[in-house]
C-alpha cells in the first residue's frame, strides 16, 4: 500500500470516527422478548465503561440485542468483532455483519446470541466484575469504533 492511500484511509477512518455515535442499546429474551437491560449512555471515548445487568440473563436460551447508531459517513461492509474474557482471557468470541449504512443516518441493528447448554454456563457470582467485552466496530477493516465493558450481575 503507497502512502497515498494509507493517507486517505486514515482520513475516511478519523472521518468515520468523528460522525459515529451508539445512542443506545438494549438486551431482551429473545424468546418472549422481555426488556432486560438498556443503556442510553455509551460514551466509547471514556476508556472501560461499566454494565450492571441483570443475573437474569444468564437463563435465556438466547438473548435479542438491540444497537442504535448513528453514522454521518457511508460505510460499505459495517460489522462488529466482539470479544468476552473472562478473568483477562478469551473465553468466547462473537462477529456480526451489518452491511451497508446510508450517510446522515440512524440505524437500529438486532442480533441474536444464543446461550451455551446450562451445565457449561459459569455462574453469576463468579462472572460478575470478571468478565470483559472488547468490542470492536468496523467498516470493512477500517476500525469505526471500540470499547471495554466490565460487567456486573446484579
Amino acid at each position: 500500500m503507497d502512502s497515498k492511500t494509507e493517507g486517505s484511509d486514515a482520513q475516511r477512518a478519523n472521518a468515520i470516527k468523528k460522525g459515529f455515535k451508539i445512542n443506545w442499546m438494549n438486551m431482551r429474551d429473545a424468546e418472549n422478548g422481555k426488556l432486560i437491560w438498556e443503556s442510553k449512555n455509551w460514551d466509547t471515548t471514556s476508556g472501560e465503561l461499566e454494565a450492571r445487568i441483570p443475573s437474569e440473563i444468564l437463563k435465556c436460551r438466547a438473548v435479542s440485542r438491540e444497537i442504535n447508531f448513528s453514522s454521518r459517513e457511508l460505510m460499505n461492509k459495517f460489522r462488529l468483532e466482539q470479544k468476552i474474557l473472562f478473568q483477562g482471557q478469551p473465553i468466547e468470541e462473537w462477529d456480526f455483519d451489518f452491511g451497508f449504512v446510508i450517510p446522515n443516518s440512524t440505524n437500529t441493528w438486532q442480533q441474536s446470541i444464543e446461550a451455551d447448554d446450562e451445565e457449561k454456563m459459569l455462574p453469576a457470582e463468579l462472572l460478575s466484575g470478571n468478565l470483559v467485552i472488547e468490542t470492536h466496530f468496523y467498516d470493512e477493516d477500517l476500525v469505526v469504533s471500540e470499547s471495554k465493558v466490565r460487567i456486573f450481575y446484579v
